[in-house]
């Protein structure tokens, strides 16, 4: 289950993010990424002031979302009344952060999520929405809270996206909402010695907020300690009902609070700034009197804003829930703290699985060490990372050696040489999109791991060194980075202009920040005296967060195109199913439909090459976004039977060559889209098609006596029962994975169900008859067949006596296509024609095995009336072949059961070419009637026909679903046998002890 919103608002700083932000959030809606019924509104909205604070943010949010709500609504004024039925979630993603240009929000966590819908990064944004959205993934989660908005109650979340919050996937309790009136702040359990530079809630025995104690002393401290030490942190979670918030609402119209939105700022009313938790959520606190409140707000305006909030508020009960085992960090300004948050895997009971490299193609993985991280990168060659270091966003060619302590973020390729030869070691290097008014240019930015950015020059470093260090290393002087006129109280790393950006006569890059790693004398100072440079201050508003993002996108579908090669071509079990979802939503389509034709036509490998046009037939599946019609239908349209007749004739290049050129001409419409896609589907069948029919070569026929003209060869066989493995038979399973079936022959109501009667005749033709249920049932229908023509539409399995013509096909009774004609050859090699006659006695789609093992009956039968001989290892494999050429696909599970007598188990190993091998399983004494007395068939009269199900299974497959690995996994595992045997210590009596739970439905 997941929570319903009714809007979901990001809340952005000013300065022209928000179109960037928005369209983050409707990829987010598309992806999956806000759960399976996504919000119908999702705003991005622009705080109205500078510095507006999280308090003027919240009431800006909440106006907009209420006006949204109001229009939707029908009115034409803002009402708070929508806000009665209303669930609303106000993410702020605050200010500026030191090492991510598009804030805290965005900034990407080390997290994979195998079991996503559609693959993506992950942002601490993403994390916060799944704590806010999701339910916990395990069973027993089901019984409690896990995610904090489960709340059944209507009003508006409010949280901070500075943090990163923590909490176990299955909690011990949940929340209690019963009752609840009033505000909720959510906290986490925290130690005392965290809590000295952080925030504090102190209550009473009912949880009713008493105070918010900021950055305390350490008796204030101890104060909200719990029984067992640890003190309820704030973690910027806050909960308003729809009462409080209508309460909030209407102070948008009241003065000075009325500065704070979009409305206040139309109207000409001066900023204000407004905290979230001392300005708003304060004022409810129990053990604040109004004068201490509104007294402490600084200015006059603040003053004044507090006064009306407190009428406003102050009489909503302010409650407290802390969530057992969570944790949050706040994202600091420290280079030491952001590096160990990303090195540092979270404890086990936590909703995050962090990896090393995530979302990463690394050439030589071996060279990154323990704890360190890498994330949305393309590492190519020896790129050496030692622990404790970071790389994000970052396309790097080695030789490469970084060391401990290092943050590296947003390097393109091209700066990779100018890496090679600096010491890299605690330090943070980035690059960044700048637009300086209608120019866009690249920006490097060099700062240590230990500097602070805001400490004054005289007493702080840069570079990890004193800064009278640095300016006597480089040459660099104090009026190169700041004004004559700056104080030196504020000469700090923040203000200091190190930074080039642009120079008259050259182009810069990485190089003229690195030196100031490894100073040399001269030419790099006047090179770097000689370009506009600025300060991180004044770069910060020129950063380009929409470039940023779109950059961090390219990267990531970069990366992931060499992931599609590296699980295609290294025959992986990772899906590619997420990733192309994730393409189509975010228009990297063609990008990956190249690279899926790339592997498909340079393999060199069938199985290869079919598992790419499985993957091609995805992602435009994909691409009609659930309209167009079934995936599943025809695949036989003119237009693409060139491309399939290249790949009959083994040109797989070529066939793939031709197969893009048509599918560019099938791209203009969902319906068209799906019908492309299934002729990819059928493409795929033809290359596993000719994979299967490597079984031929375990296909044995000696040459016997011709019986008599007119002398009948009749073959019966027994329907079979599938007790374990079904579905690992089935091509390309059971060659790519390998297949374990365990079978039972049985006979129903008394009688062989299923069976066939060959006979040669004088006529130079072939007489197909279709009997009733039993041998001396009437005709059903008849097919005479005198010309090679007739015979042309064997592999349509709808056509009449399609399987018979197969038959004839593929035991070379008859060869096809031949210059000579059909009766010539009856005549030439068996001086006269044949007559077959088939039955069967169970219903058509009754899932017993009919229409293999009935092939497997012609085949015997044909054979031995045509003068030749094969095994029953041969059968079983010419059956296969005959599927194959016959176009209905399927394993060889059926055959095995009908036409090997009792209980066996088949067997084939993941390799070609395809071998079927059976072992009969012996069974105690009494066994056989203990079976037959539990043994009850009973018809439904619903059909289940195997090739309707066969094209889901086998798309399931290529698409390397978690489900469809794991089952393929434990049937072939399990029905291995091995694990049974050492079990019990005793082969027959597993398989008694199996069999019985099985008919005894245990």
């Amino acid at each position: 289950m997941a929570a319903e919103w009714s809007v979901l608002v990001l809340t952005c700083q000013r300065g022209g993010c928000v179109s960037a932000f928005q369209r983050e959030l409707e990829v987010r809606r598309l992806r999956g990424g806000l759960g399976p019924r996504p919000p119908p509104l999702l705003l991005a909205v622009e705080d109205p002031w500078a510095h507006l604070g999280s308090g003027g943010a919240t009431l800006n949010a909440l106006l907009v979302a209420a006006e949204h709500l109001s229009a939707r609504a029908g009115c034409t004024v803002v009402t708070s009344d929508v806000l009665k039925e209303a669930h609303i979630l106000i993410l702020h993603t605050g200010r500026d952060f030191s090492f991510d240009d598009c804030g805290r929000a965005f900034t990407c966590l080390p997290v994979e999520e195998p079991g996503a819908v559609a693959e993506a990064l992950v942002c601490n944004l993403d994390s916060l929405l799944g704590t806010m959205t999701h339910r916990g993934a395990e069973p027993a989660a089901q019984l409690v809270q896990p995610a904090l908005c489960f709340h059944k109650g209507v009003g508006a979340w409010a949280l901070l996206t500075h943090i990163q919050l923590e909490h176990p996937s299955c909690p011990k309790q949940g929340i209690d909402w019963d009752g609840f009136q009033g505000v909720r702040v959510i906290a986490v359990p925290g130690s005392q010695a965290y809590a000295r530079n952080h925030g504090v809630y102190l209550t009473d025995e009912q949880g009713l907020v008493h105070n918010i104690i900021y950055k305390g002393t350490e008796a204030q401290i101890q104060q909200c300690a719990g029984p067992d030490g640890t003190v309820p942190l704030v973690c910027g979670v806050v909960f308003f009902s729809s009462d409080a918030a209508e309460q909030l609402l209407a102070t948008h119209v009241i003065p000075p609070l009325d500065a704070c939105t979009y409305m206040g700022l139309d109207s000409g009313a001066p900023p204000i700034q407004l905290s979230l938790f001392f300005d708003i959520v304060l004022c409810m606190a129990r053990g604040v009197t109004e004068q201490d409140f509104v007294k402490g707000g600084g200015d006059t305006n603040v003053r004044n804003a507090r006064s009306v909030l407190w009428a406003a508020l102050h009489t909503f009960p302010l409650s407290m829930a802390c969530i057992p085992n969570a944790s949050y960090d706040y994202m600091t300004t420290s280079a030491s703290d952001h590096i160990h948050s990303l090195t540092l895997l979270p404890s086990s009971a936590s909703h995050l699985c962090f990896s090393k490299t995530a979302h990463s193609h690394v050439d030589q993985p071996c060279l990154l060490e323990d704890g360190s991280s890498v994330t949305n990168c393309l590492l190519e060659g020896a790129v050496r990372l030692a622990a404790g270091s970071v790389i994000q966003h970052c396309h790097l060619q080695g030789p490469l050696e970084i060391g401990p302590g290092c943050l590296l973020s947003g390097l393109a390729v091209g700066s990779s040489p100018a890496l090679q030869g600096f010491p890299l070691h605690d330090i943070v290097l980035q690059g960044h999109h700048v637009q300086l008014r209608h120019l866009p240019c690249r920006v490097f930015t060099l700062t240590g791991r230990l500097d602070d950015w805001q400490s004054p020059a005289e007493r702080a470093t840069y570079l990890n060194m004193p800064w009278a260090e640095f300016f006597h290393r480089t040459g660099i002087r104090e009026g190169d980075l700041w004004d004559a006129e700056t104080p030196q109280g504020s000469r700090c790393l923040l203000s200091a202009r190190l930074f080039p950006v642009l120079h008259a006569h050259e182009a810069l890059g990485l190089e003229d920040v690195l030196w100031l790693l490894a100073p040399v004398a001269g030419e790099r100072l006047a090179r770097w005296r000689g370009a506009w440079r600025m300060s991180w201050q004044e770069l910060l508003p020129c950063l380009d967060k929409a470039a940023e993002l779109g950059a961090r996108q390219a990267l990531f579908f970069l990366q992931g195109q060499h992931k599609v090669r590296r699980v295609l071509l290294g025959r992986q079990d990772s899906s590619l199913l997420p990733l192309a979802r994730s393409a189509v939503h975010e228009g990297y389509h063609e990008a990956m439909l190249g690279t899926l034709d790339e592997v498909a036509s340079t393999a060199g490998d069938a199985g290869i090459a079919a598992r790419a046009l499985a993957c091609i037939a995805e992602v435009l599946g994909c691409m009609a976004r659930g309209e167009g019609g079934l995936r599943s239908g025809p695949a036989a349209n003119r237009e693409w039977a060139s491309a399939f007749g290249c790949l009959e004739s083994g040109d797989i290049a070529g066939g793939v060559r031709e197969l893009a050129a048509e599918r560019q001409k099938w791209m203009s419409r969902p319906a068209l889209l799906v019908r492309a896609a299934r002729h990819y589907e059928g493409a795929e069948q033809i290359l596993v098609r000719q994979a299967v029919m490597s079984s031929c070569q375990f296909v044995t026929v000696g040459q016997t006596e011709l019986p008599p003209l007119g002398h009948w060869v009749q073959v019966a066989c027994p329907a079979r029962l599938d007790l374990s493995g079904g579905w690992s038979d089935t091509p390309p399973i059971t060659y790519e994975h390998g297949g374990a079936v365990v079978d039972v022959a049985v006979l129903v109501d008394g009688c062989w169900p299923i069976g066939a009667r060959v006979r040669r005749i004088r006529e130079p033709e072939l007489r197909l008859l279709s009997l009733g249920g039993m041998p001396w049932s009437e005709t059903v229908a008849e097919l005479v067949c005198r010309e090679l023509e007739h015979l042309q539409d064997y592999c349509q399995p709808h056509a009449p006596g399609a399987l018979l013509k197969a038959a004839f096909i593929c035991s070379q009774v008859v060869q096809f296509p031949s210059q000579k004609p059909l009766q010539a050859q009856l005549m030439e090699n068996f001086r006269g024609g044949f007559e077959v006659h088939t039955w069967s006695k169970l219903p058509h789609g009754s899932g017993l095995g009919t229409s293999s093992i009935l092939a497997g009956a012609v085949m015997a039968s044909l054979y031995r009336a045509a003068g030749k001989a094969a095994s029953t290892e041969s059968l079983i494999h010419a059956v296969l072949h005959l599927e194959q050429r016959l176009t209905t696909g399927g394993g060889w599970q059926d055959q095995v059961g009908g036409l090997v007598p009792g209980i066996k188990i088949g067997r084939s190993k993941a390799q070609l070419p395809l071998r079927v091998e059976v072992e009969e399983i012996q069974v105690p004494d009494g066994f056989t009637q203990t079976l037959n007395d539990h043994l009850l068939l009973v018809y439904t009269g619903k059909t289940r026909l195997a090739r309707n199900l066969l094209q889901d299974v086998v798309r399931n497959w290529y698409a390397r679903l978690p489900s469809a690995v794991q089952n393929a996994d434990a049937l072939v595992t399990w029905h291995s046998l091995e694990s049974v045997w050492t079990a019990t210590g005793s082969r027959r009596n597993a398989w008694h002890l199996g069999v019985s739970r099985w008919l005894l439905g245990a």
